[in-house]
């Protein structure tokens, strides 16, 4: 966290009245259709349902010192009961903000408390291959790629390509 302070970001639980400053940046990394499996033509009510999700699911907001939500990410069990064990992540950073190291901040952020949050291991069920600076990312934070399921998802400028399914123990 005290990285994040130095990058001048704050790392805290999303509450409701912060979906009005994620749906536009979610909204627009959405209709891309080149990074999430979500219909591109989500509506908002179906995207904050499905991103601010009831515990055990917990979203987070990165803020910048100006107020502005600039990232986003939410975090909970990959499967139920047995399985519950292993978390599942997804995260979102402003696209006129990538490459500021929002995404790792908040990656680090989550990665660190899922231990005390009764997480052994983090699964990523759906990283999309042709996302190389996502695939590079986490692959920095230890993460392997055990499998790649083959043309799995439709890039609109790519055509078919792989989704990564991405593992790391904790």
């Amino acid at each position: 966290m005290n990285e994040d302070l130095e990058r001048g970001l704050e790392i805290r639980d999303a509450v409701e009245d912060d979906w009005h400053a994620i749906w536009p940046f979610l909204r627009e990394i959405v209709r891309a259709g080149d990074t999430y499996t979500w219909r591109t033509d989500v509506t908002e009510p179906e995207a904050r349902d499905r991103w601010l999700r009831p515990a055990p699911w917990r979203t987070l907001v990165a803020v910048d010192t100006d107020g502005n939500a600039v990232g986003t990410a939410r975090v909970g069990p990959n499967q139920d009961g047995p399985g519950s064990h292993v978390a599942n992540a997804s995260f979102m950073v402003d696209p006129t903000r990538t490459g500021a190291g929002i995404g790792r901040a908040l990656a680090v952020h989550i990665i660190e408390a899922a231990p005390a949050a009764g997480y052994r291991a983090m699964q990523f069920n759906a990283v999309v291959e042709s996302n190389t600076r996502a695939v590079r990312l986490w692959q920095s934070l230890g993460f392997d790629i055990l499998a790649t399921v083959p043309e799995a998802f439709h890039h609109p400028a790519e055509g078919f390509v792989g989704l990564h399914i991405m593992y790391l123990r904790l």
